[in-house]
Formats: C-alpha cells, sequence, structure tokens
C-alpha cells in the first residue's frame, strides 16, 4: 500500500507514534488509509450539512475495514459572491482546492479518496487535485436542492431570485412579491436546483465515470442520498482492500481521453452551464488529454439535446430529471442516435460505462426527451470564432430566449460594476450589444460571473432583443444571447478590448461566427493605439493569481512552466 511509506518500518516508529496520537491501533497499521476530502463550510446551502455527511462515509469506512482521514478544503458560494468584488476569488478558488487535495494527500501517502464536493469551483478543483495524486478516487457530492415554489405554486430557483430584481426595478413586481421569491426559491439544503454549474459538472461525473449513478440528480438530505453516500464508502473500500486490482482503479484509467469526450457529450444532451467548458478544459489539461476548444463543435454536431433544465426551461429541475430516469437514462438514449455518440469505458463502479446504463430507460419523456423527439437536433453548447474571438467564445444555446442571429451597435462597459449601473441607468436598448470587458481570468482578475448583469436584462424584458458579451463568464443560471469566454481577453490585448460604442457586432450561433464588422485597416489603427486597463489590486493573492492565469480558451488554468 502507498500507506506503508509513512507506517511500515522500524524507522517509522516516529511517525506512527504520531498517528496512534490520532486513535489508531496496532491492527489499524494494516488497513487502507482513506482521505476523506470535504468541502464542508457553513455558509454556503450545498455544504452546510457536509459535516454530517462525512461523519457517515467514515462510519461506513471503518465498518468496511479501512482507516478514514477527514481533510477539508475551502469554498466559495457563487451567489452570494456575486455582483460585488467577492466574485473575483470565486474562480481562483478552484486552483486553492485543487491544490490543497494534492499537498494532503500527496503528503500523508493516502492510498485512496473520497471526495465530498457539491458547488461550483468546489467540484472541478477536488477533480483536478484528484488527478495530480493519481490513486483510486470516489466522488460523492452532497446532492442537489429541491426546487422552490411561490405561494400560487410556480416552480422557482435561484435564477427566478437573480432575475427578480430586474422585475422589480422595471415595476413589474411588487415588493411583495420580491420577498416571497426571496423566501422561496431556495428552499432547503443542496447545490441549487437547476442545470447550473454545480449539478452540471455533479451529472458530468457520472459521465466521466468517476461517481456513482445518481450522484447528479439524487436530492440532498434524502434517505436515498445517504444510501448513495454509503455505496460510495463501501466502495472505495472494496478497491483499496483489493491487493490484485486496486492499481486498474487509479483515477487516470477512469478519468482518461474517453471520459473527458463522454464528458462533453453529455454536457450536449442536457445544455450544461457554460462554465463545464472552463472546467473540462482544465481538468483534461491535469489528465494529460489532448482535448481542444474547437473539438466541442464537433462533439455538439452530433449530439441531440434532450433534457432541458432551469434556466433553459424554469419548471424543470434536478428532482424531475432525476424521477424521469436520471443520467442512465439520458446516456442510454444518447447510444440510439449512434454507438460511437459516448465511448465505452472504465468506471468507478467496476462496470464499463455501457454495462452502467444497460437497464437504463427514460420513465417520462416529457422530462427527458427522446432522440426522436429533441429540443434541438445538436447539442446545448457551442463555441464561436471570428475576429472578435479569435480563439474562441463560448455560449450556452440552450439558454437562447432570441433569435440564433444577432446583429447589433456595441455598448461598452470596462467591468462588470460600470455595466450593472449602465443597465439600471436606461444605456441599454432592445437591438444592442452589450460588451462587459476586463473580466477575464487576467482582467479580472478572477473571471467574474456575469449572472447579475444578465438577469437584469432578461428581468427589465429585453431578454430576446439584446445580446451580451464579455470575457468573463457567466453563471450556470445565466439564460438569453449571452456569450461569455471571449479570447483573447481585453487585458491582454484581445478585439473585445478595442471595440467603441457603435461597432456593429455580428452574432451567428448555427454558423459558429463572432465578429465585428471593422476592416483591417481600422482594427490595425486601434491596436497600434491600444494600452490594456490595468485595475489597481490590494490582494496578494489576486496578484499572484493575475501573473500566472491563462485566458479562457485554454481553461484558465495557472502556468506551472515558469
Amino acid at each position: 500500500m502507498r500507506s506503508d511509506e509513512v507506517k511500515k518500518g522500524y524507522d517509522r516508529a516516529p511517525h506512527r507514534s504520531l498517528l496512534r496520537a490520532t486513535g489508531l491501533q496496532d491492527d489499524d497499521f494494516g488497513k487502507p488509509f482513506i482521505g476523506v476530502a470535504n468541502s464542508f463550510i457553513e455558509i454556503i446551502p450545498g455544504h452546510f450539512f457536509l459535516n454530517k455527511v462525512s461523519e457517515i462515509i467514515k462510519e461506513e469506512i471503518k465498518a468496511n475495514g479501512c482507516v478514514p482521514f477527514e481533510f477539508n478544503t475551502i469554498g466559495v458560494d457563487d451567489g452570494i459572491a456575486m455582483g460585488h468584488d467577492g466574485m473575483l476569488f470565486s474562480l481562483p478558488s478552484r486552483e486553492i482546492i485543487a491544490n490543497s487535495i494534492e499537498t494532503v494527500m500527496n503528503a500523508h501517502k493516502l492510498d485512496a479518496m473520497i471526495a465530498i464536493p457539491n458547488c461550483d469551483k468546489i467540484v472541478p478543483g477536488m477533480i483536478m487535485g484528484a488527478i495530480r495524486v493519481d490513486v483510486p478516487t470516489v466522488f460523492v457530492s452532497g446532492g442537489p436542492m429541491e426546487k422552490g415554489y411561490t405561494k400560487d405554486g410556480t416552480p422557482i430557483d435561484l435564477a427566478t431570485a437573480f432575475e427578480a430584481v430586474g422585475k422589480f426595478e422595471n415595476g413589474d413586481i411588487t415588493e411583495d412579491e420580491l420577498t416571497d421569491i426571496e423566501c422561496n426559491a431556495c428552499p432547503s439544503g443542496g447545490s441549487c436546483s437547476g442545470m447550473f454549474t454545480a449539478n452540471s459538472m455533479n451529472t458530468l461525473m457520472e459521465a466521466m465515470g468517476i461517481a456513482l449513478p445518481g450522484n447528479g440528480t439524487i436530492l440532498a438530505l434524502t434517505p436515498e442520498r445517504e444510501e448513495l453516500y454509503r455505496q460510495a464508502a463501501r466502495r472505495v473500500c472494496e478497491i483499496a482492500k483489493d491487493k490484485e486490482n486496486r492499481a486498474n482503479y487509479k483515477l487516470s484509467n477512469i478519468l482518461n481521453e474517453n471520459a473527458v469526450r463522454n464528458a462533453f457529450a453529455v454536457d450536449m444532451a442536457m445544455g450544461g452551464s457554460s462554465n463545464t467548458v472552463l472546467h473540462m478544459l482544465a481538468i483534461a489539461k491535469e489528465a494529460g488529454v489532448d482535448f481542444k476548444l474547437e473539438d466541442i463543435n464537433k462533439i455538439s454536431k452530433r449530439v441531440s439535446h434532450i433534457a432541458k433544465i432551469s434556466p433553459s426551461l424554469s419548471t424543470v429541475h434536478m428532482e424531475d430529471i432525476n424521477k424521469a430516469g436520471g443520467v442512465n437514462a439520458v446516456m442510454k438514449e444518447m447510444t440510439k442516435r449512434g454507438d460511437d455518440i459516448l465511448i465505452d469505458n472504465l468506471t468507478i463502479s467496476g462496470e464499463t460505462l455501457y454495462e452502467k446504463i444497460k437497464d437504463a430507460y427514460i420513465k417520462d419523456t416529457n422530462i427527458i426527451h427522446t432522440i426522436d423527439n429533441p429540443y434541438s437536433e445538436v447539442g446545448g453548447l457551442a463555441i464561436l470564432y471570428g475576429n472578435l474571438a479569435e480563439q474562441g467564445a463560448v455560449i450556452k444555446t440552450a439558454g437562447i430566449t432570441g433569435d440564433r442571429v444577432f446583429t447589433g451597435k456595441a455598448v461598452c462597459f470596462d467591468g462588470q460594476p460600470e455595466a450593472i449601473a449602465g443597465i439600471v441607468e436606461g444605456k441599454v436598448k432592445a437591438g444592442d450589444v452589450v460588451v462587459i470587458r476586463y473580466e477575464g481570468p487576467r482582467g479580472g482578475p478572477g473571471m467574474q460571473e456575469m449572472l447579475a448583469p444578465t438577469s437584469l436584462i432578461m428581468g427589465m424584458g429585453l431578454g430576446d432583443s439584446v445580446a451580451l458579451i464579455t470575457d468573463g463568464r457567466f453563471s450556470g443560471a445565466t439564460r438569453g444571447a449571452s456569450i461569455g469566454h471571449v479570447s483573447p481577453e481585453a487585458a491582454e490585448g484581445g478585439m473585445i478590448g478595442l471595440l467603441k460604442d457603435g461597432d456593429e457586432i455580428h452574432i451567428d450561433v448555427d454558423q459558429y461566427i463572432l465578429s465585428v464588422n471593422l476592416d483591417e485597416e481600422e482594427i490595425a489603427k486601434r491596436k497600434a493605439e491600444f494600452t490594456p486597463l490595468k485595475k489597481p489590486l490590494n490582494s496578494s493573492w489576486l496578484g499572484q493569481y493575475r501573473a500566472l492565469v491563462t485566458n479562457a480558451s485554454s481553461g484558465a488554468v495557472l502556468k506551472t512552466d515558469l
């Protein structure tokens, strides 16, 4: 066992002495040591109960002949950090989480790991760290939140609450109606109930084969979820105690190129958050997988969009997908378009992907559509290119509410606060293209999410008549013609930084085009005169991040070859 490095031999007597201080007995030194990586934090609704989850998991690990060692990562709640400078710390937290997993697991030579993430950057951060460690790892998330209801019985969620602010600003709802939404949008613990970033990543873990069936859809704080925790704990012990086969379940044998491609395919079928592109590119890089941004459109053209979930369809939430058959049912239906749409691959359960989904079926075709009746013949995400996005930009096509072809005049804002103020003041009109720049990984720094401005636009009734482009990113709760991750970003001299109010911007989603109608001579003139804005910082961590981060087209990973 890997842990023998810290517990076997006479020269490890000091190490064993320290371990005995934690409560270990003689017979524990012959058992596998399991890292229990928890992301418990009291301020995040999807995480405040994970201390109790880890107790269940540790109890099950002990009952199955292994020794658990719990440790924690940090976490940022994107919703609470939204709309102010706290959001600058959200994406950078992914790197801290990855580094902490790598640090604890490798410093103490633990044999295997069970990871308990749930929300936002915490899921990809844990995956990235686990890939570096490369021991058998089972992921089991805290689970999704129930959907909420207004007093009149309308299903609502966090996206409803953000959009309600815009409706209130516009005079379309009363203060009492706003309060009703505020008090009922998030009714329980769990990751926010729609196909936002957290639940997108939690479902993709099933597609990657690193989590057990139901990980993305079984509700938090239910007996069914508790049983999933116990199954995950039993499985990690099964692998850790299997001397002959445990090496087969190293994470690198499961999270390989096939797993990455399967994740993107399921993402297309379910219309996941545009943030999944950023995170899956980073995960692919950690896994040594040669996956390029342009490969996403190739997958999208072959995958039908068959599950439409809030915010794309506000009445359908994760609990509905679970009742309709879950992610396995989606994957099984996907294969009917071709047996190469998903690639058979080993999963952490011990089965291959195709063995795992062979008995799955859709229980409600109103919730999960069939291949013969898709929402779209192509996937729910697209990568756009053009002189405004030479290295690509991302749009969640599943969330488009207006036309897929749009041409409009630019209204430019140097940062999200300026944009929010401008939208509220009425500077944005129907037919405009809102440009929010200097919010990329380097320019922000930290690549803020733009849920506040997009929600204001939707809430003010402009969702079908206004487009938005940014070198920042969007919450999974964003909908509308919202294009993010524009690369190169403004801070590195990208075209988005050269735009002026009134420039004509052309968007064609089906042709994958994002361009500005300027001739080469004018572009060259603007480049010659351009000096990127560099925002002042009062954070040493964000200063380090700005110096090391790459742009969104490479997953906003940190440079390591300095």
